[in-house]
């Protein structure tokens, strides 16, 4: 297969490169300098390409001034949009077009699988919904990932989790109430080769391991791994004075389950949060944290 990837560079797309690359696969980046040339000639580019992951995306935890919401927000649905435009005059479409959202679309706190219909009324649920529209207006197979929080050794969130840990300043952020859904890069891998296979399925998909928690017990779990305290609370004050607005990504959470990837035969090989930690945290560190006082 010929895959294009955009924000092939990041972790997600670095890591999904190098498994369909080891499989035999032909990854093709789609460049930023790509995404701003006409629809034409972006598709031209794409030509022959069985399959396009769209990952691309600015960073959400940052200050939200009005620049870097403008950032976020088209950073997806414009990139989203594009990719689209040019699907639709290739002469061999991608079979399918595998797109990013994240769970941040939905109502916070609460419970959800796909069919929750609650979703965010704040910023990210705009971005989220708007995405998602941008990409169902695709004229093949879309399949939509609602992706949780990503845990992994090479990236995402867990490498800045660490050093509070390796500080002994480890805690639970704001309340610690919050949901805490995640899922191990190897299963968020895995899942999107199944869905490129498994042809007869399409639509929103929940990016999750099926058992998430809340942000105090995902604290204690990583301290457990690292055999460190995990004693101080992060308040939500001093999130708000870093980030602004954009504290509300890291004070808020929901539990999310991945209700259509387990009906749809989808077996996880990190269900269990301690377990996707240990095969998470940089080779080394526990050995480095070890020896801390």
């Amino acid at each position: 297969m010929k895959i294009a990837i955009s924000g092939a560079g990041g972790f997600l797309g670095t890591s999904i490169s190098r498994y369909f690359q080891s499989l035999g696969h032909t990854v093709m980046p789609i460049s930023r300098a790509m995404q701003n040339l006409r629809d034409e000639k972006l598709a031209s580019l794409l030509e022959g390409a069985d399959v396009i992951i769209n990952l691309a995306g600015a960073a959400v935890v940052s200050r939200w001034s009005d620049k870097n919401k403008h950032l976020i927000y088209d950073s997806r649905i414009l990139t989203t949009r594009k990719l689209v435009a040019a699907t639709k005059i290739l002469k061999s479409p991608p079979s399918v077009l595998v797109s990013a959202s994240a769970i941040g679309i939905y109502q916070s706190p609460g419970e959800h699988t796909e069919t929750s219909h609650s979703f965010d009324e704040g910023f990210l649920g705009k971005v989220c919904i708007d995405w998602e529209a941008e990409a169902s207006k695709a004229t093949c197979r879309v399949v939509i990932m609602r992706t949780g929080i990503v845990l992994g050794r090479e990236g995402g969130a867990l490498p800045a989790m660490l050093l509070p840990f390796k500080l002994g300043l480890g805690g639970p952020i704001a309340s610690g109430k919050q949901g805490f859904s995640w899922i191990h890069v190897n299963d968020l891998i895995r899942a999107v080769d199944f869905l490129i296979h498994h042809t007869e399925l399409s639509g929103i998909f929940n990016f999750t391991a099926p058992n998430p928690v809340d942000n105090l017990k995902f604290s204690k779990a990583l301290a457990s791994v690292l055999h460190r305290p995990a004693f101080f609370h992060t308040p939500a004050f001093v999130l708000r004075l870093l980030y602004g607005e954009g504290a509300t990504a890291l004070t808020q959470g929901q539990f999310v389950y991945p209700e259509k990837l387990i009906n749809s035969g989808f077996s996880f090989q990190y269900p269990e949060l301690e377990s996707a930690l240990l095969f998470s945290v940089p080779e080394g560190v526990i050995a480095e944290i070890s020896n801390l006082p």
